[in-house]
């Protein structure tokens, strides 16, 4: 399962819209590891200036590989999770995550072609 929902928060489901503020709630406490790290990136991006900054440390378990897989597999968390901090998420093999500015999109672009997934390959990443 992906996330922990709260009880008060599968009624609003059920009754109507879920507000983007309870549900970022429910992603940052079901997923603290995949918060912690796409919060961290968009601060640093958004300190440096920069088109985008990105993670390059694998995670130290299969539960935070887990909980990155499950952040951004998902088209409803990755969206919210984009609006929230106003950036565009990208990812490359089970560790990588940028954020990036939205006006960068050539960045972008150049992040998620196949010969950037072919070039940031190692041998160490082959079962991660």
């Amino acid at each position: 399962m992906s996330l922990t929902v709260p009880n008060d928060l599968l009624d609003q489901a059920k009754t109507g819209e879920v507000d983007d503020a309870a549900f970022l709630a429910c992603v940052r406490d079901s997923l603290p590891y995949a918060w912690s790290l796409i919060s961290g990136l968009a601060e640093q991006r958004a300190e440096t200036g920069a088109a985008f900054a990105d993670n390059q440390v694998p995670p130290s378990s299969e539960e935070e590989r887990g909980q990155l897989l499950r952040c951004l597999a998902s088209d409803a968390m990755r969206g919210a999770l984009e609006r929230h901090f106003g950036v565009r998420l990208a990812f490359q093999n089970c560790h990588r995550v940028a954020v990036f500015d939205p006006a960068a999109t050539r960045a972008l672009a150049d992040f998620v072609t196949p010969r950037a997934q072919i070039l940031n390959q190692k041998p160490e990443l082959v079962d991660c």
